[in-house]
């Protein structure tokens, strides 16, 4: 019975997948069941797109700047977290790291498209509001990833013995703890960079023409020829997964090193 609903569902998730590589390597594929046919000049069509490489720069620069501001953000509000749990005060920085989680992302769109398209703010489109935003729905998964290692290492005795020897608050928390979470962030910030080259809702929203990111732009290949979309998916996903095995590898070599 398990083995069945694992089977079923194993083609529910690989059966799209299958069917994207067979349309990015087919000539052709119009009122028939499968793409007749096998080339691979979709995938040459997308690299001489402009406006997909202008796009797959646009998602590289807001995931990086993603991850650059979430680095700065999260390690503390971690660290804080970590220290300050059960301690009146705590909720209140959980509910603000939890709320881009529980809000649904449609909400936070709209939410920036009626702030930021007026004449006191008028940054709809541009692209620090795209960063801002991309940060702010990626910071909870770094935060949490963060949070989890601290929880897991219980560095509370290190921190202990540090203070014992004269260290201040500042020189336990970059001589202790950040050299025992290199690992969790290393693979916290792969997760945000993968989150945020696919993220489509909040960037249909916000975006402007000169700042389309990649999702955004798949969207129309849609309404054209088909090898040409399922290709550009299909790039799209190797670099999901891709990021995906690097996250997973980072976690595991943390894991391995923590025992």
């Amino acid at each position: 019975m398990i083995r069945g609903i694992s089977l079923v569902y194993g083609c529910y998730l690989l059966l799209p997948i299958a069917l994207l590589l067979l349309g990015s390597t087919g000539n052709s594929w119009t009122n028939t069941l499968l793409p007749t046919g096998l080339t691979t000049r979709w995938y040459v069509d997308v690299w001489l797109d402009t406006s997909f490489r202008k796009a797959f720069v646009t998602s590289l620069v807001v995931a990086l700047s993603a991850c650059a501001i979430n680095t700065v953000l999260a390690l503390p509000l971690a660290y804080s977290l970590y220290h300050r749990s059960g301690r009146a005060g705590s909720w209140a920085a959980r509910l603000v790291s939890a709320t881009p989680v529980a809000v649904p992302t449609i909400t936070l769109g709209f939410g920036y498209l009626i702030v930021f398209n007026t004449d006191w703010m008028p940054w709809l489109g541009s692209l620090p509001l795209l960063i801002a935003a991309h940060t702010i729905y990626t910071l909870p998964y770094l935060t949490n990833t963060l949070l989890t290692d601290l929880k897991h290492l219980q560095l509370n005795a290190l921190e202990d013995a540090a203070a014992t020897l004269g260290a201040s608050p500042w020189a336990q928390f970059s001589g202790v703890v950040l050299p025992n979470l290199r690992h969790s962030l290393l693979s916290g910030l792969v997760m945000v960079a993968a989150l945020s080259v696919g993220e489509f809702g909040l960037s249909n929203l916000l975006t402007s023409f000169q700042y389309r990111t990649y999702p955004v732009v798949l969207l129309q290949a849609f309404y054209g020829a088909t090898g040409f979309a399922c290709a550009a998916t299909v790039i799209l996903l190797l670099l999901a997964a891709t990021s995906a095995l690097v996250s997973s590898s980072i976690s595991n070599t943390s894991a391995a090193t923590n025992k």
